[in-house]
């Protein structure tokens, strides 16, 4: 291997006997004089004989023993010694950890109120049910008297206000009083005089009826009518609750006229038998039942099928996976261990009436084209070199996620996981509930009661099922939000 040693010239200091060989790349000499000058081979000119050397190849350049090589460049300064000491995280109180890593606060138990906790950590994560709530101006009691759905609403209201200031925990001792006066059947205890655990679902179910009678729609903001209002009469249908175009077919009779019926939803079932390994199979089969009806024809009861397909879909879709069922001998709700697989990203579109699909058809055009161009960019960055991306601030539009004349729905079929409830035991009445939230793509938080920690998204979708540890039982999706860069001079439109 040819190899020499050489002089090297940097400013008023010369290194001698300096080894070399042009066998190897020159970022390999360029690295070596990085080990002995500090200065970067970024920052490196290296002149040998009038010519610049590369980082890549000799080219013409021709080495000699003891020949003298200019180096010019100068080397970073060393960073100053911080001013306040590094804290590491295992050296942190719960509240300085807290605080570091932005924790959303935690909720106290405060006898087997986990179902209440994590259903309330889940709803917090929708921004327009927080600003819905903000603007309700209802008291708790009204003289010395409870009204169920003004003073629920009012105590979440004046809870995620709460939480919104306090550190690391808040008890939400008023919201759990009011929940166990508005529905006893919650305040029940065992023998011991505990209270008993709850089905987060259904206290999910009942806060949602409660605030569908107190909270108002959001009015269109081009509509000075409030036109776009009237389609909905309160908030929760808007956000949450969708459409069923269903057929009733008889399987017994060709004769019996096929029903159509318009139905609504707030949440979409999964059911999980034998063959459901995704969630969207399971959605699937609800949406393709056999039940008895009578027909008119036949003057009896006799087998109906019923096709169902999503007219409606509401910003947030609300997911709930089938997973309990009566056991009489137990006098039980019994749980479904099955693993059923979910995604952090949901499409729904084959789920759709075809008026609708055709309704999600330019938004889904418009992604398909962000998604093309972004795959264009990354291919052409392979074949071709590019410098170093400069750090520019790059105006972005947003597109609204609802159609124009219906605030609330969701205008392509995409959708993001924002909220996991799960539940860890083997029945409804025991075990125990945590809510899993996102911040950010890859920023989850696990809100177990009062103990709050950051989890990765690949936690998430070990939740799917399979065992003793924590089972997905409701999931919230929001909207996919479409940006895309645009020109300076082309004009912002945001949702």
């Amino acid at each position: 291997m040819p190899s020499f040693k050489v002089k090297v010239k940097w400013g008023k200091e010369l290194f001698n006997d300096v080894e070399v060989s042009t066998e190897e790349d020159p970022i390999l000499f360029k690295a070596q004089l990085f080990a002995i000058t500090g200065v970067a081979p970024e920052r490196q000119k290296v002149m040998i004989k009038g010519t610049t050397l590369k980082d890549d190849t000799w080219g013409s350049i021709k080495l000699k023993e003891g020949m003298t090589i200019l180096l010019m460049g100068t080397k970073e300064e060393l960073p100053q010694e911080p001013v306040v000491k590094t804290v590491f995280m295992e050296d942190m109180s719960d509240q300085e950890l807290a605080t570091a890593l932005e924790l959303p606060p935690g909720l106290t138990n405060l006898g087997n109120s986990c179902y209440m906790n994590a259903t309330i950590q889940c709803l917090k994560t929708v921004p327009e049910l927080r600003e819905a709530l903000q603007k309700f101006s209802g008291n708790i009691t009204t003289g010395n008297t409870l009204v169920p759905a003004q003073s629920i609403t009012a105590a979440l209201r004046d809870a995620y206000a709460a939480m919104e200031k306090c550190g690391t925990d808040y008890q939400p001792i008023i919201l759990l009083q009011v929940l166990h006066m508005a529905f006893p059947r919650f305040a029940e205890k065992n023998d011991h005089g505990t209270f008993m655990q709850q089905d987060a679902n259904e206290c999910w179910t009942e806060i949602m009826r409660m605030l569908q009678q107190k909270l108002t729609p959001v009015p269109s903001v081009e509509a000075s009518d409030q036109a776009c209002a009237s389609k909905h009469s309160n908030f929760i249908d808007q956000f949450f609750g969708g459409s069923f175009d269903s057929t009733l077919t008889c399987i017994e009779s060709e004769e019996e006229p096929e029903t159509h019926l318009k139905e609504n939803f707030l949440q979409l079932s999964c059911f999980i038998s034998a063959d459901v390994k995704f969630m969207l199979t399971g959605l699937k089969q609800r949406m393709l039942e056999t039940l008895t009806k009578y027909s008119t024809k036949l003057d009896r009861d006799a087998q109906f099928k019923k096709t169902s397909k999503i007219s409606r879909l509401p910003t947030y879709l609300t997911i709930q996976f089938v997973r309990f069922f009566y056991k009489e001998k137990e006098s039980i709700n019994a749980k479904i261990l099955k693993d059923v697989k979910f995604s952090l990203e949901l499409d729904v579109f084959e789920l759709c009436s075809e008026e609708l699909q055709a309704k999600l058809t330019p938004m889904r055009a418009k992604f398909k084209e962000v998604e093309d161009k972004k795959v264009e960019e990354a291919q052409k960055a392979k074949l071709v070199p590019q410098e170093p991306p400069q750090k520019i601030e790059k105006r972005k539009k947003t597109y609204p996620y609802w159609f124009e004349d219906d605030i609330g729905s969701n205008n392509s079929g995409y959708y993001e996981l924002k909220a996991v409830l799960t539940h860890k035991g083997r029945s409804s009445s025991s075990g125990h509930y945590v809510a899993w939230i996102r911040r950010k793509p890859d920023e989850w938080f696990k809100c177990d009661d009062d103990t709050v920690s950051m989890v990765p998204s690949e936690e998430i979708l070990k939740l799917s099922g399979g065992g003793d540890w924590h089972c997905a039982y409701l999931l919230l999706y929001g909207p996919r939000v479409l940006e895309m860069e645009v020109q300076e001079e082309e004009p912002m439109v945001t949702s």
